[in-house]
């Protein structure tokens, strides 16, 4: 496999940009939707390109439905040259089938990325795969990305940090992603300062963020702006909204409304 190489997301957070390991047919499983060709050599006449039908089968001459869903391309070839033996038809064929439309492996990448949008797994690819797939996490995105996957009638959730898989080398929550998974890139958590600063505005959050560091991030204190009295506006978990009179070390949380003081002398 070819090395992850990252580069950094504005300012924290390192976008990821790579590749898998090049793919083989062997390591594709046909699925509903998957569009095949298929070719027996000196027998023109048996070459065709299909579709895998809703039941997982496919239409072939003279041995007509093959069932090929959850087999390797490999696997599909020797059961489709088994029936043209066994049926007289041929008595040693080599059969050559190629995947040319992969439908039914495809991970959907949505949210915060640069490139949304549906992508084959067409090799074993992981969650960083993906993204590079994706383009990387695009600027308004976070170190959150939430996994959404579907099996047994059941839809499991799981939250990855990026930054626990990138920085810490945490390869188990590196998740090898399967067919019809979905990938949800969520938005960085965002603060708000008005007042006395010199860029009002809305900033993005980075880990452990101190009150300090918002001030920072707005351009300091204006001429008439005081350090006393900072105050944040912060909804409590029952929507409420409270204020708080904030210190320079108190951590800033999603959505805080920052307020600065003017000086009174």
């Amino acid at each position: 496999m070819k090395k992850i190489a990252l580069w950094m997301m504005a300012p924290l957070l390192a976008l990821v940009l790579g590749t898998g390991h090049a793919a083989t047919q062997n390591e594709l499983v046909l699925g509903r939707g998957d569009v095949v060709k298929i070719s027996v050599y000196n027998n023109p006449d048996l070459n065709l390109e299909t579709r895998v039908s809703a039941n997982g089968a496919i239409s072939f001459p003279l041995i007509g439905q093959v069932s090929v869903a959850g087999l390797a391309p490999a696997a599909a070839e020797k059961k489709i040259a088994a029936a043209l033996v066994s049926g007289g038809y041929v008595k040693n064929p080599q059969v050559n089938l190629i995947v040319t439309v992969l439908q039914s492996q495809q991970v959907s990448v949505l949210g915060q990325v640069n490139r949304p949008g549906r992508f084959p797994l067409d090799a074993s690819r992981s969650l960083l795969d993906v993204l590079a797939l994706a383009g990387g996490v695009a600027t308004e995105g976070g170190d959150q990305v939430t996994v959404l996957r579907t099996g047994d009638g059941k839809t499991t959730k799981e939250v990855i940090d990026l930054t626990d898989v990138i920085r810490a080398g945490d390869q188990a929550a590196n998740l090898e992603l399967n067919g019809n998974d979905v990938v949800y890139v969520e938005r960085a958590p965002r603060f708000y300062i008005y007042g006395e600063v010199q860029r009002p505005g809305i900033f993005r959050i980075e880990r452990s963020m101190t009150v300090l560091q918002a001030l920072a991030a707005g351009g300091g204190l204006t001429q008439r702006g005081t350090e006393r009295g900072l105050r944040i506006k912060r909804r409590d978990a029952a929507g409420k909204i409270e204020i708080i009179e904030a210190k320079y070390d108190d951590l800033v949380r999603a959505d805080d409304v920052l307020y600065v003081r003017e000086s009174l002398f």
